[in-house]
């Protein structure tokens, strides 16, 4: 089951970070991980929290503009090669990988084009997933 992630375009400019981490802090909404990418004049921040639409409305109204997306989170195994294995499968099935990050210890998110599928191929090689909770 996928999970729902955030993605804030912000401008890039010191202490936008700190004012997106404040809007959630302030009104209680956890922060189980998050990606950045940044270009130039803008940055990408990809978020997964405990109450997305929360997030992103109190974003929204605070100027942000956001995004809601479907995504994949697995849990990977604190060893040696065990992320290997997940792309490895992943790569054996022809699954490409949109953008890969960490949260949570040991949870990976993972946006593709066919998260049904992919989800299916994971299953089948016992590869844990998150079940849309991320606790």
């Amino acid at each position: 089951m996928p999970i729902k992630q955030l993605t804030v375009f912000l401008e890039n400019q010191t202490g936008r970070l700190a004012e997106v981490a404040k809007i959630l802090k302030d009104r209680n909404i956890n922060l189980y991980g998050f990606s950045t990418t940044e270009a130039r004049d803008y940055g990408i921040l990809r978020l997964v929290v405990s109450d997305v639409e929360s997030a992103r409305q109190l974003l929204k109204e605070s100027g942000y503009a956001t995004h809601v997306a479907e995504v994949i989170c697995l849990v990977i195994e604190d060893k040696p090669g065990a992320l290997y294995k997940i792309l490895d499968i992943m790569a054996r099935e022809s699954i490409s990988i949109d953008y890969i990050y960490v949260i949570a210890g040991n949870r990976i998110v993972l946006s593709v084009g066919d998260i049904s599928r992919t989800e299916e191929v994971l299953l089948e090689n016992d590869i844990e997933l998150c079940n849309g909770q991320i606790k």
